[in-house]
């Protein structure tokens, strides 16, 4: 395999192959499996992680649900599987999107007898529109440099976040190639460290030149004229443009405010929850105390401590420049409704 070619996950021979993202960048594992439980505990775990990717995983796991299923048990062994995967991760939008078309492919073709076939085919197609919509994103985003830059992003958005080549960070592999991107900054991105352990992975694979720093630096590289753009991913968006993502993207907008810096959302329209009409609607997950406290088992601190661990903030919609999805980029203010 080149250095280029890793993927987070694939389809093959009835089986999900995925990429245990959380043994990342020391060890690339994959793990291939047609339990639809062993799935919904890795998007727990985040083996499987990114809003695009969990949606996709998401549509297979339910497929294969009933992939060995007697037409007696069928359909109750379906909403068993249905729930077990809706109740995996609350925030990201993609999650429900995918499981919602897998279930209607499933009510308008339950008594077929191979509906199996029919679930993994829609499952199929979620997987390649992702890739397309990956592809697409990162040929629009070109458009927001303005000249050779120095871009700042958070979390992880490339391959390890979806089925393709990435949103955000599509958008920068796109830009280095064509000599649009000089330099880019990676947030480590606490407490589970995506940035630092998968953005500096991807960056690495793709040979495009990077540093890394501290969430809390990002204030100093702005402050000393070092960052053009900032460019990051999005789990949620709300039809005013309100917006989900890893915690501590809100600090990093109001930073770009403070510092007059472009700050661009990228994002399939998939992430776009048309149900909701603002951030407020978002529900946030809150994940266990001991992504804080430790590390890979390693204690840092003692585990009696009181901790506040969303796992993501929102950025409301008047501090983003541009929502960069694969239809267009979208400037505020936001009118998803149209």
């Amino acid at each position: 395999m080149k250095k280029s070619e890793y993927f987070a996950l694939k389809f093959e021979n009835d089986t999900l192959i995925f990429l245990d993202q959380t043994k990342l960048p020391f060890q690339e594992t994959y793990i291939q499996t047609d339990d639809y439980k062993r799935i919904a505990s890795a998007i727990e775990r985040l083996e499987i992680r990114g809003a695009p990717a969990i949606g996709v995983a998401a549509a297979y796991g339910l497929a294969l649900s009933i992939k060995n299923c007697s037409r007696q048990s069928i359909e109750s062994t379906f909403q068993t599987a249905l729930d077990r995967l809706a109740n995996t991760r609350p925030t990201a939008v993609n999650l429900f999107a995918s499981l919602n078309e897998i279930r209607k492919t499933f009510i308008q073709n339950v008594t077929l007898p191979d509906v199996y076939s029919v679930l993994k085919e829609c499952a199929v197609n979620l997987h390649n529109r992702d890739i397309n919509n990956c592809e697409k994103i990162g040929k629009n985003g070109l458009a927001i440099f303005r000249k050779k830059s120095n871009v700042l992003t958070h979390c992880n958005t490339g391959k390890l976040a979806t089925s393709g080549e990435g949103t955000a960070f599509n958008i920068i592999r796109l830009g280095f190639e064509r000599g649009l991107v000089n330099h880019v900054y990676v947030d480590e991105t606490r407490p589970l460290y995506q940035g630092l352990r998968l953005t500096a992975f991807e960056l690495e694979k793709n040979e495009i030149p990077f540093s890394v720093q501290t969430d809390s630096m990002a204030a100093a590289l702005m402050q000393q004229n070092k960052i053009d753009l900032v460019i990051v991913g999005a789990d949620r968006i709300a039809l005013n443009g309100d917006t989900a993502n890893k915690i501590g993207t809100f600090n990093l907008a109001v930073l770009c405010n403070y510092h007059d810096i472009p700050f661009y959302v990228a994002a399939p329209s998939s992430s776009i929850d048309r149900t909701i009409s603002s951030g407020k609607e978002i529900i946030i997950e809150y994940r266990k105390k001991s992504e804080v406290l430790s590390f890979n088992s390693f204690e840092i601190a003692p585990d009696y401590l009181d901790v506040f661990n969303p796992a993501f903030d929102v950025t409301p919609s008047h501090l983003i420049k541009g929502i960069i999805t694969e239809d267009q980029v979208y400037l505020f203010p936001y009118n998803f409704i149209l």
